[in-house]
């Protein structure tokens, strides 16, 4: 029994040495696979792909700024910055300086989306953000409004967000009730309010045949003017737009 457990104390001790050397490998794999990012801020593209290569690191262009303070061409932003510690094959992100801004931004409010774009792609620059919004009295894909605005100084990007006008919203109304009205009054009310009217189905208030009931006809009936609506679709109280088609039933 008791060779027993020196053996045991014995696999327990081996065991144990075999983490902790392990766990000392990993961390030295950890270590030796770290890097120190470089300092490519001044540098060209191909210089800082160069020193990041070297590291096993690589260098992404995401944006482009002026600056008149960093020469054209050159990287005036990193992230990670310089000094930070990362694993080899990390990507640093980096953005480049395009000089002095030289072009003037143009005034595009009150063109189409489309002129506005070509004007703007003209000069070198690019479209920002594009959003839409209805205004009443205004022109459907006309340019509402720009940022930077026209003839603007000290741009930090080269690029102009426009809001362009999707047309005058539609107008809104709540459907009155029709029901015990003849049909030709309403029809032109609606036809004056700008609705349409849809189909028009007769309800016919025989329920069956027997004595005294006449067989019921093939011909379905048609309305007239004189005709009682009975039901409507949209129904009464709904919200509707401008130019909404209304069903009927009539009697």
């Amino acid at each position: 029994m008791r060779t027993f457990f020196r053996l045991a104390l014995v696999a327990l001790g081996l065991l144990l040495v075999a983490i902790t050397s392990a766990l000392l490998a990993m961390r030295i794999a950890i270590h030796t696979s770290e890097v120190t990012v470089p300092n490519i801020v001044g540098l060209s593209p191909a210089q800082a792909d160069q020193t990041a290569a070297a590291l096993g690191l690589s260098v992404m262009i995401e944006r482009q700024y002026y600056s008149a303070h960093v020469p054209e061409g050159k990287i005036m932003m990193q992230v990670p910055a310089a000094g930070t510690k990362v694993r080899r094959g990390w990507q640093v992100r980096a953005s480049q300086s395009l000089g002095p801004q030289r072009v003037s931004i143009p005034d595009v409010v009150g063109e189409s989306a489309r002129a506005a774009d070509l004007n703007i792609r003209r000069r070198g620059l690019d479209i920002g953000g594009l959003a839409s919004v209805a205004m009443r009295g205004s022109e459907a894909d006309q340019v509402l409004a720009q940022s930077p605005p026209a003839n603007a100084s000290s741009v930090s990007v080269p690029r102009i967000s426009l809001l362009v006008s999707s047309g005058s919203p539609a107008q809104v109304f709540v459907m009155p009730s029709f029901l015990g009205q003849p049909l030709g009054s309403v029809n032109l009310l609606l036809l004056d309010a700008g609705f349409h009217v849809g189909s028009v189905t007769v309800v016919s208030s025989a329920t069956g045949e027997g004595p005294g009931v006449p067989a019921a006809s093939s011909n379905p009936p048609q309305p007239s003017p004189a005709s009682i609506i009975v039901s409507q679709t949209p129904a009464p109280g709904q919200r509707v737009l401008a130019g909404a088609t209304v069903n009927f039933e009539v009697r």
